[in-house]
């Protein structure tokens, strides 16, 4: 139990309790010496200091920005700052925790946030929901970025989140300013573009794509012409039997890449040896949801027949890790990969994959008792050269 009052305050409560009660047979025991009631100051200080920094961060763990966010940010930052070590293990809050700004994700140097002004009159915005793992977005994100900046020398691209509690995060944590859609949409009129093309990194037509269309298109008479790229997977599809070229190539992509990690000599030995590859992404209750079930087809039509598509949320019902679990020992692989069919490997694929909590895939893979082992690839599709190309090659197509 968090102790939030000093000595000389703790004495007075005990006296009116004491006198309430009626009770003398229940007196509280109060600090027999002065050196237990200096200790008992301490502590209550240190938790009045982590509870302070914890308020601070859940003000900024907020999807909406406002025009204090940049001091929020920096009092957040400061505050944290001036805690002892004893004294960070004790933040916590709704969504505050040591790991806010003590879990080291990388050099956040080695990003560029891409929010530079003199873009010119012809800009490629691309927008991705975002991570405060720094490697990640560097070498995901990052790369994504810089394969279309090297296909499209003519033009300028820029970078925009569409998480601002990812964006504050990094913004508190490393300095690093990133744009939301609207403050990237604004820096492209103020800076006079004319011709805006927007790709996303999304994986597919949900939730996040026909946000970031919908704020789009409120600034479609800001510019001379607008057009939005496809996401990597392409159009959603009518059912799970549903498959285009985007998601064949995506299949290819991700498990050639998940063999090569491996060190397997390819997908059918993997099989041979007893390994299942399970993929997760992360799910969604919007329609675009069969795109997982068009994955998994996809993979079924390519002969990977040691290839599961798996959901964070369990949306498809059968991408739920207990299905996919029972699915991968009913067909007698012993041994088991887990890789994320997401963009980035941030927070899903560190913590919900690949965590030591007893609910990550990794644990209860392990729990299931069915497995000699249970191994782990974090790495985004970002940074693999084939799914870059795709990207590329969406986006050339919004530029005809």
């Amino acid at each position: 139990m968090k102790k939030q009052l000093v000595f000389g305050l703790a004495m007075v409560m005990v006296a009116s309790s004491f006198m309430a009660c009626g009770d003398t047979s229940k007196k509280p025991t109060a600090p027999e010496t002065e050196q237990e009631a200096v200790e008992i100051s301490q502590e209550d200080e240190d938790q009045v200091a982590a509870d302070n920094c914890a308020a601070l961060i859940d003000a900024i763990y907020v999807q909406e920005r406002n025009d204090s966010t940049d001091e929020q940010c920096a009092a957040a930052k400061q505050a944290w700052d001036n805690l002892t070590d004893a004294q960070k293990e004790l933040v916590e809050g709704e969504n505050a925790d040591p790991d806010y700004f003590g879990r080291d994700t990388g050099d956040a140097s080695a990003d560029d946030p891409l929010n530079q002004d003199e873009i010119g009159e012809k800009e490629i915005l691309v927008v991705s929901f975002g991570t405060s793992f720094n490697d990640s977005r560097a070498a995901d994100i990052g790369g994504v970025e810089k394969a279309i900046a090297k296909a499209n020398p003519n033009w300028s691209v820029r970078r925009a989140f569409t998480s601002q509690i990812i964006i504050n995060h990094i913004q508190a944590r490393d300095d690093e300013k990133i744009d939301n859609v609207e403050q990237a949409l604004d820096r492209a009129v103020a800076n006079g573009v004319k011709t805006l093309v927007v790709q996303p990194t999304h994986l597919m037509h949900g939730a996040e794509y026909d946000d970031l269309a919908a704020a789009v298109e409120s600034y479609s008479d800001k510019f001379d012409s607008v057009k939005i790229a496809e996401p990597l997977l392409g159009q959603v599809g009518a059912d799970a039997n549903d498959i285009n070229a985007d998601k064949k190539n995506v299949a290819k992509a991700v498990v050639a890449q998940a063999v090569a990690d491996g060190n397997f000599a390819s997908i059918e030995a993997a099989a041979k040896d007893g390994v299942a590859f399970v993929f997760m992404g992360h799910g969604t209750s919007h329609t675009a949801k069969v795109t997982y079930s068009q994955m998994q087809t996809q993979m079924d039509k390519l002969g990977y027949d040691n290839v599961y598509i798996g959901t964070v949320e369990g949306e498809p019902e059968e991408t739920a890790c207990e299905n996919i679990i029972e699915a991968v020992k009913a067909a007698g692989y012993t041994k088991v990969v887990l890789r994320p069919l997401m963009v980035v490997a941030g927070d899903h694929a560190n913590n919900d994959m690949a965590g030591d909590d007893e609910d990550s895939w990794k644990s209860m893979f392990t729990a299931a008792g069915d497995f000699e082992s249970i191994d782990c690839q974090i790495a985004g599709l970002g940074e693999i050269e084939a799914v870059q190309k795709i990207y590329v090659e969406h986006t050339k197509a919004a530029l005809k």
